[in-house]
């Protein structure tokens, strides 16, 4: 028997850069609809939108490097968005925010879901971050690799997408 979870319920990150990366994900996750549940000088931890952001300031002894996202670990994580508009709203927001690096803007993508939409960055200590639309079901829905009469699944996955030679 197996289960079905409900999404992920919170994400907590652990950044070098508090006095950047603590303001930033405060704000980006207001403009998420979030509210801010916890805030002092080494932590800030947001929830809303049925999910949380718990972002703290690693010790001083552990501040060695940037984020390295081919290094075991995270690589990135991505929101869900409810329509293409507001992948282009949050862009237009990170647009405005000097601690961020914009990796790609607002793009098709869908050499990896049916309507697939989305955008990248990098937060002050280099996490990438992706905001993402699929539209209706996406791999379970009719053009999808899941759905009736798709494809199942992919045997590569990369930068060119989903495909199986």
């Amino acid at each position: 028997m197996s289960v079905s979870v409900n999404g992920i319920a919170h994400i907590q990150l652990t950044v070098n850069d508090g006095q950047r990366s603590l303001p930033f994900w405060e704000a980006f996750c207001h403009f998420l609809d979030m509210r801010t549940l916890v805030r002092n000088d080494e932590t800030v931890y947001c929830i809303g939108s049925r999910t949380g952001v718990l972002v703290r300031v690693a010790p001083v002894d552990k501040r060695r490097r940037r984020f390295d996202q081919d290094s075991v670990g995270l690589h990135h994580f991505c929101f869900r968005a409810r329509c293409r508009e507001d992948v282009d709203r949050i862009h237009g927001f990170l647009c405005r925010q000097d601690s961020v690096r914009i990796v790609h803007p607002p793009e098709d993508g869908a050499r990896f879901a049916p309507g697939y939409y989305s955008l990248l960055f990098e937060d002050p200590d280099g996490i990438r971050v992706e905001v993402n639309y699929v539209p209706g079901k996406g791999h379970f829905g009719e053009a999808g690799r899941l759905g009736p009469g798709g494809a199942g699944p992919a045997h590569r996955y990369g930068e060119a997408g989903l495909h199986d030679g």
